[in-house]
């Protein structure tokens, strides 16, 4: 009995101390072992009991007295206990729909870079055929050019056109007619710049020599006692060289303002292409630039210089002929009054 009460007290000294239940546990298994009567076993197991039992009564005190308090705490905790596991629903729902977007955003961008690849080849297919729908007017347009004589037009077109037949459109071929009707035009282009340059440089500029004579030689006839006019006055003559002379030697030392001056010209569509014969003459020398063909035109200038100066001393001195004979009509009209 005396072991019992002993021990009885280190469980209640035990119980005040500590509230940690493994420790009172511990007390308890502790006091069984050492007591060696059944009564006091059955002492200590009934003290227990009404340990318990008292547990129970204010548990139940506390909860009767805080009962709405622990209402509330349960259904806070029920749903703060739901929204946890919805939202770890949820969380894995997420991470779930990532993957698939991931997923779905690799074949997104492969069909995009497709898509992407396939209007840039579409735009070149369409650039391609503007292309084509443009060169295919190009021998319209060029003969109409060539009538009227906007030769510098009629050159870029032709060359812009056989560039782009003998490059990026080589492959088609259904322009392979074009591309050599083209092609024979562009070779014999400069031919026919060539023979309008002739016309120009020897052929125009003395027949308004001419022609101006002409016109003072008629003036002077109604005119008594008019001095005698010259009959080749060429001071005022607009040549090729006069028309670069300023520019070429006007500042020493500028070896580039001839090319400048030849690169300024400009073909007005809207007016006559030989109304000023030194631009055209300017002209058709950018043209047979343009068509590389500036060696050819030197040496065709050069093997038809004896001829075109024969031909120019000839119709100078008919001319002269055909102006003494009518001015010696002229004077026998005036002896001979009927």
């Amino acid at each position: 009995k005396m072991a019992a009460g002993e021990a009885a007290g280190r469980y209640r000294s035990t119980m005040s101390k500590s509230k940690d239940p493994s420790g009172l546990l511990i007390s308890v298994i502790r006091t069984l072992s050492t007591s060696d009567d059944v009564e006091d076993r059955e002492t200590e197991k009934g003290r227990l009991e009404e340990a318990y039992e008292k547990c129970d009564r204010d548990l139940d005190e506390l909860i009767v007295q805080h009962y709405t308090e622990l209402t509330t705490a349960i259904r806070t905790y029920q749903s703060i206990t739901e929204r946890i596991t919805n939202s770890r629903n949820k969380i894995k729902q997420v991470k779930e729909n990532l993957l698939s977007c991931k997923m779905l955003l690799h074949c997104k961008r492969d069909e995009l870079r497709k898509l992407w690849i396939e209007g840039i080849e579409h735009k070149h297919v369409l650039n391609l055929l503007d292309e084509i729908e443009n060169i295919k007017q190009v021998p319209q347009k060029l003969e109409q050019c060539m009538a009227s004589k906007h030769y510098l037009n009629a050159t870029d077109m032709l060359v812009s056109a056989v560039d782009s037949l003998e490059g990026p459109l080589l492959q088609v071929e259904g322009l392979s007619d074009l591309r050599l009707e083209l092609h024979s035009k562009k070779m014999n282009m400069h031919l026919v710049l060539i023979d309008e340059l002739h016309r120009h440089l020897y052929i125009k500029s003395t027949n308004r020599v001419g022609q101006r004579n002409k016109e003072k030689g008629r003036i002077s006839s109604l005119v008594k006692d008019a001095p005698p006019v010259p009959l080749m006055d060429v001071t005022n003559l607009s040549t090729p060289r006069k028309f670069l002379e300023t520019s070429q030697f006007s500042t020493p030392g500028s070896s580039s303002m001839r090319e400048t001056s030849l690169l300024e010209i400009k073909e007005d569509t809207e007016l006559d292409p030989e109304e000023n014969s030194t631009v055209f003459m300017g002209i058709l020398i950018k043209g047979l630039a343009k068509l590389k063909k500036i060696p050819e035109t030197v040496k065709a200038i050069q093997d038809r210089l004896e001829q075109e100066l024969k031909q120019i001393v000839k119709r100078s001195t008919t001319q002269v002929a055909d102006n003494g004979y009518q001015r010696g009509e002229n004077l026998s009209q005036e002896n001979q009054p009927r």
